[in-house]
């Protein structure tokens, strides 16, 4: 019996193999996974037991069960997701996590070159990407890969930010739209404050980048 091939799964495979070598000419690594479990295990892996890991603040994380398995191993995990959790005590484990031994956190976009594009509001994400954890972990769908940087920014402007916007309920102008409104986007309600572009890593191997064969995150 014939079984039909998914063609989008073997054209990301393509495009992570690509990526991948681009990756390893600007000092990072690149990991491929067919899928969320092959990926939730491969960062596992990744984390040496009694780390102090921190989280970027990424709906990816949640969705590929990557944070149901941290919190079952060995390591201080710096949870801003635990029930309870006050807002003084997210903003005291952003400040431990820019000095953790293993940072985690997923990226906006990923440019077929090879590079990272990120946006953030507070910042303590992309100032753990820039310095401060031994190790820092991407984890991305596929969905994240665009062309190049002027490809991703729009991506992050315009998919990234409405949909975080609407999921943490803040009212910006592209929450009511879904599309970017930035000339009418002010504080203290606007989310994207801080654009990266990391383009290489002066330290290789410091940044790993596990990109998933699925579509996850925003």
């Amino acid at each position: 019996m014939n079984t039909k091939r998914d063609h989008k799964k073997d054209c990301w495979r393509l495009q992570a193999e690509s990526i991948i070598k681009n990756f390893k000419k600007r000092g990072i690594e690149g990991v491929y996974c067919e899928n969320r479990a092959e990926a939730v295990e491969a960062v596992c892996r990744m984390i040496p037991a009694g780390a102090l890991v921190g989280l970027g603040g990424s709906e990816t994380i949640i969705e590929s069960g990557l944070l149901d398995a941290l919190r079952k191993m060995d390591f201080r995990l710096l949870d801003r997701y635990k029930e309870g959790v006050t807002k003084d005590e997210v903003g005291e484990m952003r400040r431990q996590g820019l000095l953790s031994d293993v940072y985690i956190m997923s990226s906006n976009a990923v440019t077929a070159d090879g590079k990272l594009v990120n946006e953030d509001g507070t910042g303590n994400r992309v100032a753990a990407m820039i310095f401060g954890p031994t190790k820092v972990i991407v984890l991305a769908g596929m969905n994240k890969v665009v062309a190049d940087v002027e490809a991703a920014i729009a991506r992050v402007k315009n998919t990234a930010a409405p949909a975080n916007s609407l999921r943490v309920g803040i009212d910006t102008p592209c929450s009511r739209t879904g599309f970017c409104q930035d000339p009418h986007c002010h504080p203290p309600h606007r989310i994207c404050c801080q654009l990266v572009v990391t383009e290489a890593s002066m330290t290789p191997g410091r940044i790993t980048v596990v990109m998933v064969g699925e579509t996850m995150g925003y």
